[in-house]
């Protein structure tokens, strides 16, 4: 992973003491409240319902070990015990004090953390593959990419104050396990008669007005990374809408103008900035890369490590059903990725207590050469674990909450935090999750079920991504109640899809029932090994709906 140098160690620790100088002028009545607002945002210091909330910053989701025991005494220490992973690959802090945070940010430096762009109108974190440089499916390893746009877009004079904020991924492998057709700019990795290049897709997101983003480019050369991400953002910052925040994101000017006019505009921008500072040389391609060389792998026998493996699963049930569930191929014989899971019943999704950060601190160094990587479905990756020490691993695993064996499936939900925490949710989301859980906890059920992705959000935000959950939930105000709507088909896959609406909306107690005629009538309607998209992909909408208001009415 990359590692700071001293520019970094200064640039950061400029701008902890700023802040702290900020704060303090701030508390003592020297700045309004207007005026520390946008300060406070560059830092990722929101202020929710209950107690300001700091956003910390996970570089494409990955961290040390030495990251994460730090990040578990923050919360022990200024905290109450626990943070929560979101689905930018980040970590939240839902209860530091105010005039803390200066202390957390400073402590946080000296594990080279921050929290910078986190939140305001700018680029926000990069995202991608938790499974990067070990899937078998990858054509490259996206982690390079993501640390030059990283670096790139830190800081950046010209879009510190865009339009609204602005999200990136990059996906390095076939399969989309970076959702990037639903963000501001999504990069796929593809390769042309032996050389790299990138597909890039612009204009996707979620929120008010969720929209699939579209393709503008069929392949951009390696070198022309940056410059070309450069013209994008600058044509949407010269026109974006800034007079409503509702319709400033980058897919409102993309519709507005078409994605052909866009993409025509992005490449007469481009052309007056190729081949300038941002041009990627072979020599900082090979520096981006050399942070994130393979680890010394044991040149294991992965026929015979396979064979054993079976054997351990055969003789216990438990074991197998994680095998299956939590782990994840990979390219080097003999290991394995391993998925642990924050999703057990009762516990809301993400969340993880202070001694659990320290626990997969210590399963990193023990199993996986000190690393972890957070998931954009608020789960933990150890990338590269022996399979002969899985079964110690998912023994250590099970001690500490993380091997319930639900990857994939219905209660592997995605739910943002919600009116517990969110003072712009209309609802609360963790309440529902959990009765979600508690009414499907029969894991032969969900196994039948198949895969299964099942999202809340709180609010029409969509911080809990329900516009792309094959089944989708959202969090609706009704004349000062809550209640719940209901879509379904949506996906943030390759083949991603927006979710259609139910119908109208259920009170919190109906939700789980309601689910349950939805899984009821896909059981009936599917065909063999046709997984729930397939079937409403083929049947559409309507008999879900005929079924579901049937037994409300």
């Amino acid at each position: 992973m990359y590692r700071y140098d001293d520019r970094d160690r200064t640039i950061i620790g400029e701008r902890v003491a700023q802040f702290r100088s900020q704060t303090e002028r701030y508390l003592a009545g020297d700045l309004s409240e207007e005026q520390f607002l946008p300060l406070r945002l560059q830092n990722g210091l929101y202020i929710q319902r209950l107690a300001p909330m700091l956003r910390i910053a996970v570089p494409y989701g990955l961290l040390n070990s030495e990251q994460l025991r730090r990040l578990a005494r923050i919360s022990r220490d200024y905290d109450k015990g626990y943070a929560h992973f979101t689905t930018r690959q980040n970590l939240q802090f839902n209860w530091p004090r105010l005039e803390d945070v200066p202390d957390i940010l400073a402590e946080l430096a000296e594990v080279e953390m921050h929290a910078v762009q986190t939140s305001g109108n700018c680029i926000r974190n990069t995202t991608s593959d938790p499974y990067a440089g070990v899937a078998r499916d990858e054509i490259a390893d996206p982690r390079p990419y993501c640390e030059l746009i990283r670096q790139w877009s830190t800081f950046h004079p010209e879009f510190a104050f865009l339009p609204r904020k602005f999200k990136i991924a990059v996906n390095g492998a076939e399969a989309d396990r970076a959702a990037i057709r639903v963000h501001d700019i999504g990069v796929q990795l593809v390769e042309r008669d032996g050389e790299i290049g990138f597909q890039v897709y612009v204009g996707g997101g979620q929120g008010r007005t969720p929209v699939i983003a579209e393709k503008i480019r069929e392949f951009l050369p390696e070198e022309d990374l940056l410059s070309y991400l450069e013209a994008i953002v600058r044509v949407y910052n010269q026109l974006g809408r800034r007079d409503n925040k509702y319709k400033a994101r980058i897919k409102i000017l993309v519709k507005a103008l078409g994605p052909e006019e866009f993409g025509r505009r992005v490449e007469r921008e481009w052309e007056q900035i190729r081949g300038g500072a941002d041009r990627l040389t072979p020599e900082a391609l090979q520096w981006a890369r050399s942070f994130f060389d393979a680890p010394d792998y044991a040149d294991l026998d992965g026929a015979a490590a396979d064979s054993a493996l079976q054997s351990q699963a055969e003789g216990d049930k438990a074991f197998a059903r994680w095998l299956e569930r939590n782990t994840f191929p990979h390219r080097v014989p003999g290991y394995r990725a391993v998925r642990l899971s924050t999703k057990p019943t009762g516990v809301p999704p993400g969340d993880v207590t202070d001694t659990q950060l320290e626990a997969i601190a210590d399963l990193a160094d023990r199993f996986s050469f000190g690393e972890a990587r957070v998931t954009h479905d608020q789960n933990v990756v150890l990338a590269d674990v022996r399979e002969d020490e899985l079964l110690e691993l998912w023994q250590a695993a099970r001690k500490q909450g993380f091997a319930t064996p639900n990857i994939g499936t219905l209660t592997d939900m995605i739910c943002c935090p919600g009116g517990d925490f969110c003072s712009l949710a209309n609802a609360k989301s963790i309440p529902v999750a959990e009765a979600i859980q508690r009414r499907f906890d029969d894991m032969d059920y969900l196994y039948d079920l198949g895969d299964l992705n099942l999202n809340i959000s709180g609010c029409m935000n969509a911080c809990g991504h329900h516009h792309v959950g094959h089944i989708g939930i959202l969090g609706v105000d009704k004349k000062g109640e809550e209640f719940y709507q209901v879509q379904l088909g949506g996906s943030s896959s390759e083949n991603a899809s927006l979710g259609k609406v139910l119908g109208p909306s259920f009170s919190r107690a109906e939700v789980p029932g309601v689910i349950g005629i939805i899984l009821d009538t896909y059981v009936e309607q599917r065909r063999p090994d046709e997984l729930f998209l397939d079937t409403y992909q083929r049947i559409g909408l309507q008999p879900f709906k005929e079924r579901v208001y049937a037994k409300a009415s």
